[in-house]
C-alpha cells in the first residue's frame, strides 16, 4: 500500500490526459480480458469486481450480514450491464474506456477540491494512484521547463 495525497483536479487532469488515461485504461482491460478475444464477458468483469471485496458482508467493521448471493449476482449483472452499452452481452475496449472515463469523473466530484491522503494498492492498477504519478510527473516537468528558461536566461545575460 502507498499513501498518495489527491483532490478533484489531480483526476481531472489525468482523465483529460487522452494519451495517458487511455495507456493506463488499456492495460487494466488486457489484464482483465483473461481469454485474450478482445472483449470483457460477464465472468471476466465479475472475476474483477469480486477482487474488490466489497460485499464481504462483515468487512470493515460492519454489523450487516453478508449479502444473499442472488443480491449479489443481481449488483453485478447491474454493474455489467452499465458497461455494456450497447447491450452486445460483452464489454469492449471504447465500452470501458468510456464507463471508467465515467467513474473517474465521478471520483473527481467526489474528491472535491480539498487535497486527501488516499491509501492505494502500490501492486498495479490503481487508477488513483497513476493519476496521482502523472500529476507528479507534470509538475516535474515544469520545474524542468523553468530550470532550463533560468539557465538560458542567466547563459544570455553572460555573454
Amino acid at each position: 500500500m502507498s499513501v498518495v495525497v489527491l483532490d478533484g483536479s489531480t483526476v481531472r487532469s489525468f482523465v483529460a490526459d487522452e494519451a495517458a488515461f487511455a495507456r493506463s485504461v488499456d492495460a487494466r482491460f488486457a489484464a482483465l480480458d483473461a481469454n485474450g478475444d478482445g472483449v470483457l464477458s460477464r465472468a471476466e468483469l465479475r472475476r474483477a469486481l469480486e477482487s474488490f471485496r466489497l460485499l464481504d458482508g462483515a468487512g470493515f467493521g460492519s454489523a450487516e450480514p453478508a449479502p444473499l448471493p442472488g443480491e449479489v449476482a443481481a449488483l453485478y449483472d447491474a454493474v455489467f450491464e452499465q458497461f455494456d452499452a450497447d447491450h452486445s452481452g460483452a464489454v469492449d475496449r471504447a465500452e470501458f474506456r468510456g464507463e471508467m472515463r465515467r467513474i473517474m469523473l465521478a471520483v473527481a466530484d467526489g474528491l472535491g477540491c480539498q487535497p486527501l491522503q488516499v491509501a492505494v494498492d502500490d501492486k498495479g492498477g490503481s487508477f488513483l494512484l497513476e493519476a496521482a504519478e502523472h500529476e507528479a510527473a507534470m509538475i516535474a516537468a515544469r520545474v524542468q521547463e523553468e530550470r532550463d528558461k533560468t539557465a538560458a536566461e542567466e547563459a544570455a545575460d553572460g555573454k
